[in-house]
């Protein structure tokens, strides 16, 4: 009786905390503005010269990862049998280094030095900020505008922000078979976050097959990461941008075919993450969890609620005839 009466008084301790909000570190806060992003976003980011391209990712805390490419960053000739090496990393007085058995690594303002094991220098590589091809592309004549800024009028839940983006967690009004589609999407900056809880949120098509968002910079590049088709297929190369980036999604979609009931046709996809093709006419074997069922029939587009605070603009679809 009293083990059970303990049990009793835990539960309901339990039940009295979970109406509590504990305050996080202010150091741990999730970041939607670059200029108040801290001092270890100044350090994040991608660097190159014509050796190596490197992706430094904050931790949290003054922690990084140095992910050091061979001959180029991705995108701009790393492939994925391509070497690469990770070096873990801290900021001290100021200064940031890194150091492993083969090399280390100092940033210091906007340049990363490398050395070997031996001290030999391997050179200096530059702090770059790269954008996407297709970033702010204009819709075609025929184009249907989901969302320019003016109205979330065109979306189920559609809420925007105050400097009018429109906010995840929301699903077209109109239904799409195939067609072809632009979007933007920018990440939070969750320097404390990791893996599935760092900007998390997904673009589905026709509501039933799911292009993963996800703050995936400098990552190996998953099926549940960013470019990912979650359950089916990794992208061929992770052109996952830094957070608080802007980022471009283009998507070519031929819908699933269904006679009498039944799927006689798999649907199929090309898709470009900023700028460059990740999934080049891939077969889109079966519908992906999250949302709605594979079947027959047009369907939503659907930017994916994770409870980040991911946000979209320039969403605009041609529907093939």
């Amino acid at each position: 009786m009293f083990h059970a009466l303990k049990l009793t008084l835990a539960a309901a301790l339990l039940a009295s905390l979970s109406h509590v909000t504990f305050a996080a570190p202010a150091d741990k806060k999730t970041f939607t503005d670059p200029a108040k992003a801290g001092a270890d976003y100044a350090v994040q980011g991608e660097y190159k010269n014509d050796k190596f391209g490197a992706q430094v990712i904050a931790l949290g805390g003054g922690k990084f990862r140095l992910v050091l490419y061979t001959g180029s960053l991705p995108g701009e000739g790393w492939q994925r049998k391509d070497k690469v090496q990770r070096i873990e990393g801290e900021t001290k007085n100021g200064v940031t280094t890194f150091k492993s058995d083969a090399l280390s690594g100092t940033i210091s303002g906007e340049k990363l030095s490398l050395s070997g094991s031996g001290g030999d220098s391997l050179g200096t590589l530059k702090k770059v900020s790269r954008k996407s091809k297709t970033l702010g592309a204009k819709p075609p004549a025929g184009a249907i505008v989901l969302f320019d800024g003016s109205t979330a009028k065109h979306f189920k839940g559609g809420k925007m922000t105050a400097d009018k983006l429109l906010l995840a967690g929301c699903e077209t009004e109109r239904k799409f078979g195939d067609h072809t589609l632009h979007v933007e999407f920018r990440t939070p900056f969750k320097p404390y976050g990791r893996g599935q809880g760092r900007g998390n949120s997904g673009v589905y098509l026709q509501n039933r097959y799911e292009c993963q968002v996800l703050d995936s910079f400098g990552l190996k590049g998953e099926n549940n990461e960013c470019g990912g088709i979650y359950s089916i297929n990794v992208p061929k190369v992770n052109m996952c941008y830094p957070p608080l980036t802007w980022q471009t999604y283009d998507i070519d979609f031929t819908a699933a075919r269904f006679k009498d009931g039944k799927k006689v046709k798999n649907a199929r996809t090309t898709i470009r993450h900023n700028g460059y093709v990740i999934h080049d006419d891939l077969e889109l074997t079966h519908g992906t969890p999250g949302k709605s069922p594979e079947g027959a029939g047009p369907d939503g587009i659907y930017f994916q609620g994770h409870g980040n605070p991911v946000v979209y603009r320039n969403v605009w679809v041609v529907e093939k005839k």
